[in-house]
């Protein structure tokens, strides 16, 4: 993950409708996390406040924060830095790949998917603890106000209470 300031590129005209500023991707970009109108990402840009076309993001910011997964040496492509536990998937991943070449049998070859399966749901999980929440639930006074309809639980879907 990598955090950086874009300004606009004045090089490219704005078209006669729609978003003002096109921002170039970075050189580095495999996949926008997060984009934010502050340096602190208390305002974060919805897909109401911006487009993602081809080599641009287009908003009507004239400079826009990023959060995003970056192919670099020194962020995404150093595997030093990757948690343990994605290294663990990863590895399954691959000889879950291989398997079937090397003329293993079926069986184990559907034991390799389920530990693969096992080590992903482990990498998230524990990759989703290391964010803060980005949207707090809803209170009761909220749910109120709109007639007590939602589901009540906090957005918890695995059990009856949040």
């Amino acid at each position: 993950m990598r955090t950086a300031e874009s300004g606009y590129d004045s090089s490219v005209s704005s078209p006669d409708f729609g978003f003002q500023y096109a921002h170039n991707k970075p050189t580095d970009w495999i996949r926008t996390y997060q984009l934010a109108a502050d340096e602190y990402f208390n305002s974060p840009l919805t897909d109401r406040h911006y487009n993602d076309e081809q080599s641009y993001i287009w908003t009507d910011y004239q400079t826009i924060y990023w959060k995003y997964i970056s192919n670099d040496t020194v962020y995404g492509y150093d595997l030093s830095l990757w948690p343990q536990s994605f290294v663990r998937y990863v590895e399954a991943y691959l000889a879950e790949m291989v398997a079937p070449r090397l003329s293993i049998s079926m069986d184990k070859v559907e034991k390799l998917m389920a530990l693969t399966r096992k080590r992903l749901i482990d990498a998230r999980s524990k990759d989703a603890l290391n964010e803060g929440v980005k949207f707090f639930p809803e209170t009761s006074w909220v749910r109120a106000r709109r007639g007590g309809s939602g589901r009540g639980d906090r957005g918890s879907r695995n059990r009856l209470i949040g």
